[in-house]
Protein backbone atom coordinates (compact mmCIF):
# COMPACT_ATOMS: atom_id res chain seq x y z
CA UNK A 1 0.00 0.00 0.00
CA UNK A 2 2.98 2.41 1.02
CA UNK A 3 4.60 1.62 -2.86
CA UNK A 4 1.45 2.63 -4.09
CA UNK A 5 1.09 6.15 -2.50
CA UNK A 6 4.17 6.61 -3.08
CA UNK A 7 3.57 6.52 -6.78
CA UNK A 8 0.97 8.02 -6.83
CA UNK A 9 2.65 10.72 -4.52
CA UNK A 10 5.09 11.12 -7.55
CA UNK A 11 3.21 11.22 -10.64
CA UNK A 12 1.38 14.30 -8.92
CA UNK A 13 4.66 16.03 -7.86
CA UNK A 14 5.54 15.94 -11.37
CA UNK A 15 2.46 16.90 -13.02
CA UNK A 16 2.82 19.97 -10.55
CA UNK A 17 1.83 23.44 -11.72
CA UNK A 18 1.40 24.68 -15.32
CA UNK A 19 4.42 27.20 -16.25
CA UNK A 20 3.36 28.35 -19.55
CA UNK A 21 -0.08 28.70 -21.27
CA UNK A 22 -0.12 30.32 -24.40
CA UNK A 23 -3.44 31.48 -25.63
CA UNK A 24 -4.01 33.44 -29.03
CA UNK A 25 -6.34 36.47 -28.47
CA UNK A 26 -7.67 38.92 -31.52
CA UNK A 27 -8.24 42.74 -30.59
CA UNK A 28 -10.58 44.98 -32.37
CA UNK A 29 -9.12 48.46 -32.54
CA UNK A 30 -11.39 50.63 -34.13
CA UNK A 31 -8.86 53.42 -34.52
CA UNK A 32 -6.20 50.89 -36.54
CA UNK A 33 -4.47 52.40 -39.08
CA UNK A 34 -1.28 52.31 -40.98
CA UNK A 35 0.45 55.43 -39.09
CA UNK A 36 -0.75 53.69 -35.82
CA UNK A 37 0.00 50.60 -35.88
CA UNK A 38 3.89 50.80 -34.57
CA UNK A 39 2.84 52.65 -31.35
CA UNK A 40 0.11 50.04 -30.82
CA UNK A 41 2.60 47.13 -31.12
CA UNK A 42 5.07 49.22 -29.12
CA UNK A 43 2.70 49.49 -25.93
CA UNK A 44 1.92 45.69 -26.38
CA UNK A 45 5.64 44.52 -27.28
CA UNK A 46 6.78 46.10 -23.70
CA UNK A 47 5.30 42.72 -21.64
CA UNK A 48 7.07 39.93 -21.03
CA UNK A 49 3.87 37.81 -21.60
CA UNK A 50 3.27 38.74 -25.00
CA UNK A 51 4.88 36.85 -27.82
CA UNK A 52 6.50 39.48 -29.59
CA UNK A 53 7.31 37.44 -33.18
CA UNK A 54 3.77 36.28 -33.09
CA UNK A 55 1.83 39.72 -33.22
CA UNK A 56 -0.17 40.04 -36.57
CA UNK A 57 -1.79 43.49 -37.56
CA UNK A 58 -4.74 43.53 -39.94
CA UNK A 59 -4.88 46.82 -41.28
CA UNK A 60 -7.91 46.23 -43.44
CA UNK A 61 -10.31 44.02 -40.47
CA UNK A 62 -8.82 46.68 -38.09
CA UNK A 63 -7.42 43.77 -35.90
CA UNK A 64 -4.25 42.78 -34.52
CA UNK A 65 -3.79 39.01 -33.53
CA UNK A 66 -1.24 37.69 -31.12
CA UNK A 67 -0.04 34.73 -28.99
CA UNK A 68 0.41 35.59 -25.09
CA UNK A 69 1.59 33.38 -22.07
CA UNK A 70 -1.49 33.65 -20.12
CA UNK A 71 0.73 33.12 -16.64
CA UNK A 72 2.63 35.98 -17.30
CA UNK A 73 -0.25 38.55 -18.57
CA UNK A 74 -3.56 38.98 -18.73
CA UNK A 75 -5.69 39.37 -22.02
CA UNK A 76 -7.36 42.46 -19.99
CA UNK A 77 -3.63 43.60 -19.41
CA UNK A 78 -3.51 44.00 -23.21
CA UNK A 79 -6.42 45.53 -23.96
CA UNK A 80 -5.65 48.16 -21.16
CA UNK A 81 -2.04 48.70 -22.45
CA UNK A 82 -3.45 49.64 -25.63
CA UNK A 83 -6.35 51.70 -24.50
CA UNK A 84 -3.67 53.31 -22.19
CA UNK A 85 -1.54 54.05 -25.97
CA UNK A 86 -5.14 56.27 -27.11
CA UNK A 87 -6.73 53.71 -28.70
CA UNK A 88 -9.91 51.44 -27.98
CA UNK A 89 -9.44 47.75 -27.24
CA UNK A 90 -12.02 45.17 -27.74
CA UNK A 91 -14.02 47.93 -26.64
CA UNK A 92 -11.97 48.90 -23.66
CA UNK A 93 -11.79 52.80 -24.10
CA UNK A 94 -8.73 54.91 -23.45
CA UNK A 95 -11.06 57.44 -21.10
CA UNK A 96 -11.58 54.38 -19.14
CA UNK A 97 -8.27 53.74 -18.24
CA UNK A 98 -6.77 57.19 -18.64
CA UNK A 99 -4.32 58.14 -21.41
CA UNK A 100 -1.04 58.78 -23.03
CA UNK A 101 -2.07 60.76 -25.94
CA UNK A 102 0.68 62.97 -27.61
Amino acid sequence: MKIIMMILLAALALTGCRRTDVREFSISIPELKENNVTKIVNSISVYSGVIKDSIKVDVANRTITLKYDSMQIAKKNIEMSIAEAGFTANGVKPESVGTNID
